[in-house]
């Protein structure tokens, strides 16, 4: 039982039958068609030549199979991975040299290292430091970075930078040197693959195509745009007019070998690692989720990171760089009817097989057709109607992804994710740090109790009621003292003060030490403090100090329990009102 929670192929594959394995071949061939041009195109966007996309789309894709527990997960280079790739190495070394490739295999070593010991150590709750809203920015952000950034491959101009307000100046002076043949390919590129993903398949069915078939024609789109690239530089000879062609690819599997283990440059790419492999899980384990749940099947997020783990240490021993789940392919591979990862290792065999057989056909691939690639597909990752959203749900959760998205853009890659971050934590805390507080009373002809300034409510003029929404905790344990203060001392008749803990998830030692003081304040004003409905694990943690023992008072089961012990008469007159009738 313990094998199979850390291999779950050996569960799958117990099962594994000739229906499944069809399914999944026609899955696998789906995704390789779509997963060979954005192989290329996310290698490109990480700076590394082409055929690291490819090298990183096989061994990975094994790895994962083995130790991931989604069923339809498809494993491999991703876009925003990719640019967090060069955005860590871009500032090290020359895009493309020796020391780049090898500081990226490098970095899938680290960020495998830190996925895999985080399984171990079953740590995959360090991924919820980063927000939904946070993670939508961020995403959001790095696509308009992404597409803006690849307008210099349409354009065929010279254009560097990191950040929008570096990319933008620099394209719009560029645009005097565009070369014409490099635009007419690319934006003929551009205008076909949107028009692929958006028209070919309702246009399919309406020549009486099923469903499947038309999606599964229109996902192989990108092909057909390389193919048609590929043969029109041939023909006219385009390459030698200036036309930037992908060229040489290696043909052959790559070797296996440890990147180079440089002490220094690791600890230089630790934090960006850290960076990577929490992006990529989130992501990841997002997508694995959702598929996961349209089966009822379901995922181990344990396993999860020790499958994106073993998949970054095969990208790194075979020329790779930094993979993870990807979004769109692994939509492609759910809806093309993959029915376990043996899509994956089939989809392994396929790239494998192009970079043994197919590599010398992409020679004359021209780069902006693979800028168009790369363009089309981040685009659908932008989703600026979210910040709007968001904003209007919560205002903090709204500027911490406003926050985001603009150090993303403004500022880069990593710092605009951590200024993210760290806006949403400082936010949590500012949050919790004042916590909802209402005082409380009776419902008439009820045993509930509810806000007095929401309801029409029985007060006891002798017992205060106070409602305490949210944990115990030190940067909120001040303002509890000085909230009850405040009350006791606005209400001179008050001889017990309850506190409703129903909200209490926690009472850590600050908050305990609070509480101590906060009995000895009302003692010295005649008022005794108690205790109702406190959780079974807060009463664990009280029961290990002494404080039940000191503070004088009682622990009532429900504050309607506490109101009848300590003030009966206004339980009374609560019950002779008429019942509260909500509209």
């Amino acid at each position: 039982m313990k094998w199979r929670r850390w291999l779950p192929c050996l569960e799958w594959g117990r099962h594994y039958d000739r229906s499944m394995a069809a399914q999944d071949g026609l899955a696998a061939l789906i995704v390789t068609l779509m997963l060979i041009p954005q192989s290329l195109a996310y290698a490109m966007l990480a700076g590394l030549p082409p055929v690291a996309g490819l090298y990183a789309s096989i061994l990975p894709l094994l790895a994962y199979a083995l130790f991931g527990s989604s069923r339809t997960l498809a494993v491999g280079p991703v876009a925003v991975v990719s640019l967090m790739t060069a955005a860590a190495l871009g500032p090290l070394f020359p895009a493309g040299s020796a020391d780049y490739v090898g500081a990226a295999m490098l970095l899938a070593l680290l960020s495998g290292l830190m996925l895999a010991g985080m399984a171990l150590l079953r740590l995959g709750f360090v991924a919820n430091f980063l927000s939904h809203p946070v993670i939508s920015g961020f995403i959001s952000a790095s696509g308009i970075l992404i597409a803006v950034g690849q307008l210099k491959h349409v354009l065929g101009v010279p254009v560097s930078g990191d950040t929008l307000a570096q990319l933008v100046p620099a394209l719009l002076a560029s645009l005097p040197q565009t070369h014409l043949p490099t635009l007419a390919i690319g934006a003929t590129s551009l205008a076909f693959l949107w028009w692929v993903r958006s028209r070919l398949k309702p246009l399919l069915m309406k020549l009486g195509l099923g469903v499947g078939l038309a999606g599964n024609l229109a996902k192989a789109g990108p092909v057909l745009a390389i193919l048609i690239s590929v043969l029109t530089v041939s023909a006219l000879h385009l390459d030698q007019a200036g036309v930037k062609v992908v060229g040489a690819i290696p043909r052959g599997l790559p070797g296996l070998a440890l990147p180079t283990l440089d002490l220094s440059l690791a600890l230089q790419l630790l934090p960006a690692a850290l960076l990577i492999s929490l992006v990529g899980f989130v992501e990841s384990v997002s997508v694995a989720q959702t598929l996961a749940a349209k089966r009822r099947e379901r995922i181990e997020p344990d396993s999860e990171l020790l499958g994106l783990g073993a998949a970054n240490l095969a990208a790194a021993v075979s020329g790779g760089f930094p993979v993870t789940g990807g979004f769109a392919r692994s939509v492609v591979n759910f809806d093309a009817g993959a029915r376990t990862p043996m899509a994956g290792v089939l989809t392994a065999v396929g790239i494998a097989v192009t970079v043994l057989l197919f590599t010398p056909l992409f020679h004359n691939l021209p780069q902006s057709v693979l800028a168009a690639t790369i363009i089309v597909a981040v685009l659908s990752l932008v989703d600026l109607g979210a910040l709007r959203r968001t904003w209007r749900f919560s205002r903090q959760d709204g500027a911490a992804q406003f926050a985001t998205l603009a150090g993303v853009l403004l500022l880069g890659v990593e710092t605009g994710i951590l200024i993210g971050v760290g806006l949403s934590l400082l936010l949590f805390l500012w949050r919790t740090s004042r916590p909802h507080m209402a005082v409380v009373g009776q419902l008439p002809g009820s045993e509930h109790f509810r806000n007095v300034e929401r309801f029409d409510v029985v007060e006891s003029p002798g017992v205060l009621s106070l409602r305490v929404d949210e944990s115990l905790y030190f940067p909120n344990a001040r303002y509890l003292e000085e909230r009850i203060g405040a009350l006791v001392a606005a209400r001179p008749q008050v001889r017990h003060l309850v506190l409703m803990c129903s909200g209490v998830n926690l009472i850590d030692a600050s908050a305990l030490d609070s509480l101590e003081a906060i009995v000895e304040r009302l003692h010295a004003a005649g008022v005794q403090l108690h205790l109702s409905e406190v959780k079974g694990p807060v009463m664990d943690q009280l029961r290990r100090s002494d404080f039940l023992e000191r503070f004088g008072g009682r622990v009532f089961v429900s504050q309607y329990e506490a109101l009848c012990a300590l003030d009966p008469l206004s339980v009374a007159r609560a019950s002779r009102r008429p019942p509260l009738t909500l509209p």
